[in-house]
């Protein structure tokens, strides 16, 4: 029995060795923005802006003042501030535009069943009710835009 274990466990890890030297040989892809973006983005007058609603952000601040939006350098660093921004990632899925993609729904389903254990069936319900009133076609009759 030991010696299929280990067997196993040398193939599993023969293949992960294949696939990160596959990775590392990879070219690296272009930058998409330019170096004029570069430039003005790290540029020291620059102003951070919130991903929400793109109002200027307070660099010290860690919520948006027009949206609310977990906002900051360290937020998913500080342990009660996490919290603000896992709870926007979970309203997103049942309240917000969302790509119904398969491997979005698959992460969905998957956090949260380990962040509500016994409770993830609600939400659950509540992320196919969105996904579903999202692929609904509109009731009369015209072209979705």
């Amino acid at each position: 029995m030991t010696i299929e274990a280990l067997v196993i466990l040398a193939a599993v890890a023969g293949a992960l060795y294949t696939f990160m030297k596959w990775v590392g040989i990879g070219k690296p892809c272009p930058d998409p923005w330019g170096p004029e973006v570069d430039a003005a983005v790290n540029e020291p007058e620059a102003v951070p802006v919130c991903h929400r609603c793109f109002a200027p952000q307070d660099p010290e601040s860690w919520f948006c003042p027009e949206c609310g939006a977990a906002e900051g350098r360290y937020n998913n660093y500080l342990p009660f501030i996490n919290i603000f921004s896992e709870g926007e990632v979970f309203r997103a899925g049942v309240s917000d535009n969302m790509r119904p993609n398969f491997l979005i729904v698959v992460g969905y389903l998957l956090i949260s069943l380990s962040a509500y254990f016994v409770f993830a069936p609600v939400y659950w319900y509540f992320l196919f009710k969105n996904l579903s009133s999202r692929t609904r076609p509109p009731a009369n009759g015209a072209e979705a835009g």
